[in-house]
């Protein structure tokens, strides 16, 4: 019989049960690193759409409050669910994830050899109480090859990461020069905020 892992008691969650709305088993890992006590939220259909003229920085918290309030009508008094969305901003531009291989090493062209900005926001939502909240992380990328680029994306197939990228991966061994913020944040959750306001919620 597998034996359940230590989980961290956090005052502000006593009686509560914690759910993460995430088909991502990125976010699904992290939060378990946590050590705090989840399930998954039911699988919602969710058109992931914003504003055109909404700034570059508050695309990720729209859409973490877009998916969270989807969940308002079916949430119990004992239920708290947490939503999240990450996109990469690019020279003012947007970054979601590629819907091909093409376009990820269009994206992977794009990072080669500058600074961007990765944000997820993050909304933690029950049925009397909702905040909301992002981090912000600068990625500087080294020059890549286009052998590198292509064996990364033939290889790792990174169509469900925002920017293209995971920096768990090999691209992040060997095209990140440097990070400023939650490497976590660029994960797709940033843990030490998201332990913050669970603690305050």
């Amino acid at each position: 019989m597998e034996e359940k892992a230590t989980q961290f008691s956090l005052p502000s969650l006593a009686g509560k049960l914690v759910m993460l709305a995430s088909g991502s088993p990125r976010r699904r890992q992290l939060l378990s690193d946590l050590a705090i006590d989840f399930t998954l939220a039911p699988t919602l259909e969710i058109e992931e759409t914003y504003p055109d003229g909404l700034a570059p920085e508050e695309v990720a918290p729209y859409l973490s409050k877009l998916k969270a309030r989807a969940y308002r009508a079916i949430l119990d008094e004992n239920e708290i669910v947490i939503t999240a969305d990450t996109v990469v901003v690019n020279e003012g531009k947007v970054l979601g994830k590629p819907k091909g291989k093409d376009e990820a090493k269009m994206m992977l062209r794009s990072l080669s050899g500058h600074s961007h900005k990765v944000i997820t926001g993050v909304t933690i939502m029950s049925t009397d109480k909702e905040t909301t909240f992002s981090a912000e992380t600068e990625v500087e990328f080294a020059s890549l090859t286009e052998d590198e680029i292509d064996f990364y994306v033939d290889h790792f197939n990174p169509v469900d990461k925002a920017g293209a990228y995971g920096i768990q991966e090999w691209i992040g061994c060997i095209g990140v020069k440097s990070i400023k913020g939650s490497f976590y944040n660029v994960m797709g959750l940033p843990l030490h905020r998201l332990f913050d306001e669970l603690k305050r919620f």
